[in-house]
């Protein structure tokens, strides 16, 4: 049940910073490149629509998922990876992505 609520309350998440990623327009303190709002819109949709789904099992799959790509992002942006070019992180992108990540696979594994 805790990864469906965490879900509940992180894909809409997701949808909004994509969408402000498009509005910032490289003025914040994360990355406003478009592959990375593009993402962001992406993986929020599938979040939304498996919260819909109404199983646990999918949700708490979404979350170790989720988690395991942002620990990659983390990884890729330090190391020159795909897609940094793509996305062009900064800094705090890199710190976001370590504790979302963390806390959603920790989430995934316990919940």
């Amino acid at each position: 049940m805790l990864n469906r609520w965490v879900l509940i309350v992180f894909a809409p998440i997701l949808v909004l910073v994509g969408v402000l990623g498009f509005v910032q327009r490289g003025e914040g303190s994360t990355s406003s490149a478009p592959g990375y709002n593009v993402f962001h819109l992406v993986f929020g949709a599938i979040g939304l629509a498996v919260v819909v789904s109404c199983t646990n099992s999918s949700a708490r799959t979404f979350n170790i998922t989720f988690g395991v790509v942002d620990l990659y992002q983390a990884l890729a942006s330090r190391l020159g990876w795909f897609p940094k070019d793509l996305f062009r992180w900064k800094h705090l992108d890199d710190v976001l992505h370590v504790v979302i990540g963390s806390l959603l696979v920790l989430v995934g594994l316990v919940g």
